[in-house]
């Protein structure tokens, strides 16, 4: 989003928070909230259904384990994935093989 775009979609909203009589601290708490919702899961299936893993199973879960599924399919990781490592770059520079015929071949 090009900067105009992105200043001119702030002053709407601030147009709009205005207008309903939201204040940027009752944004902030229904953010915060919201981001402590999400953590409380603990079950999430494909359809995004969740369930915090407390009182009576929900009738998606109990459907899916009848059907064969485990419970534990559904049960969302604890520690974020792992990030990718950079793959190590390779000095060619003092290849004794460049040019050659030899480092032109492709593997069938």
């Amino acid at each position: 989003m090009d900067e105009r775009k992105r200043d001119s979609m702030i002053a709407y909203l601030r147009h709009r928070m205005d207008e309903f009589g939201i204040k940027p601290e009752d944004l902030a708490a229904a953010l915060a909230s919201e981001s402590t919702a999400k953590k409380a899961e603990r079950y999430r299936s494909a359809t995004g259904d969740s369930w915090d893993g407390k009182g009576e199973m929900p009738q998606w879960l109990k459907q899916a384990i009848s059907a064969g599924q485990t419970i534990e399919h559904f049960e969302l990781s604890e520690k974020p994935a792992p990030a990718p490592q950079p793959k190590k770059r390779i000095d060619w520079s003092n290849d004794p093989f460049a040019g050659t015929p030899l480092a032109r071949q492709t593997s069938r």
